[in-house]
């Protein structure tokens, strides 16, 4: 072999030994900037954020368009790390479904560990007691339900055939029927499922065992319990005056005078959109016609309902709320008056 075809081949193997180095340096280098990408892209997306956005999960959403929603939205850095992530850490097919809560400052495995596990936004929405319709539709409003929503889920007959409405007159509207309770929602819960909660919790409170004690000891329906009771409720809020109170109006109710509820009244101006005055004449006026008003005038707890149906063994005739907070019980006009002339001023005032 001739000294220049030595050198040659020596050069040649020098320079595939430098190919070699160099491409294995690439390698490495690609291998490097990988890692340092890969553990940095699921680093939080804007560390120390501390606004979170409500991100909905669709059922039988794929981890793709998952990955792809969450990178859109800015929670995470790369959608093609996170399904990465997914794949390493054995998370492929354990994200749920459901709206969540989450922050720029999570972590990718902070991401994935509430989405695997199910930790789904839920909020408290509370129907209050002593609640007219107008003031429930006011409340769904601010709680972002539309008009059109709040309309269709407020119509009884979306709800034929509950058990909470066994005893409804078809005409009748839906006051005085959502039981107030504290329901956990999702945001993206529809209106007529929380309906619908308070009249499965409204079928629970009117047992058959209740429904016949108004029977049997009042003669009263369902229907005409709630009425009652809905007037105990907005008169009162001191749980020992309920059945005090419930005990006036019953009596005067099978005597046939007048209830003389000022709620009832102020009710009716609200109804007809009249002078919101216990003067005002509409049928709901129990200063002006004897016996029940036409329906409930706001919801009704189970101790308004219990009182109507077990009321006080009292013989009582009149009361009046007085401003102290107090309620003061009378059997004759004369102690009534006397005892709204010394303790209801400013209330009595305001009528």
């Amino acid at each position: 072999m001739s000294v220049f075809k030595y050198n040659e081949r020596i050069k040649r193997r020098r320079r595939f030994r430098f190919a070699l180095i160099g491409l294995l340096f690439l390698l490495i280098l690609t291998v490097v900037l990988s890692v340092g990408w890969y553990y940095q892209s699921i680093k939080p997306y804007k560390p120390g954020e501390e606004s979170t956005k409500i991100v909905t999960v669709d059922p039988g959403a794929t981890e793709d368009f998952i990955g792809t929603k969450l990178e859109d939205e800015e929670i995470i850095r790369s959608a093609i790390a996170y399904r990465l992530y997914l794949r390493l850490t054995r998370n492929q097919g354990t994200l749920q479904a459901g709206d969540y809560e989450l922050s720029p400052s999570m972590s990718v495995a902070e991401v994935v560990g509430t989405l695997s596990k199910g930790e789904i936004k839920t909020t408290l929405f509370t129907i209050l007691p002593a609640r007219r319709i107008d003031q429930l539709e006011a409340q769904f409003k601010e709680a972002g339900y539309s008009e059109a929503e709040i309309i269709e889920a407020l119509d009884a007959d979306s709800y034929k055939g509950h058990p909470a409405l066994a005893d409804k007159p078809d005409s009748a509207s839906l006051e005085g029927y959502l039981y107030p309770e504290s329901f956990q929602i999702i945001p993206s819960t529809p209106l007529k499922e929380i309906i619908k909660l308070s009249l499965d919790e409204m079928a629970e409170v009117l047992t058959p065992f209740l429904k016949a004690d108004l029977q049997t000891n009042h003669g009263l329906t369902p229907h005409q319990a709630i009425i009652l009771a809905s007037v105990v409720e907005r008169e009162v809020s001191n749980p020992e005056d309920r059945g005090k109170v419930a005990q006036v109006f019953l009596k005067r109710y099978k005597e046939n005078i007048a209830l003389g509820s000022d709620p009832t009244a102020l009710f009716g101006a609200v109804l007809f959109g009249l002078e919101p005055s216990v003067f005002t004449d509409t049928p709901y006026n129990t200063r002006l016609y004897p016996g029940l008003p036409p329906g409930p005038i706001n919801n009704v707890s189970i101790e308004s309902l219990r009182a109507v149906a077990d009321p006080a063994e009292t013989d009582f005739l009149f009361f009046v709320s007085g401003d102290d907070g107090n309620t003061y019980f009378s059997n004759t006009q004369a102690e009534h008056e006397a005892l709204a002339a010394q303790y209801c001023i400013e209330l009595c005032r305001s009528y």
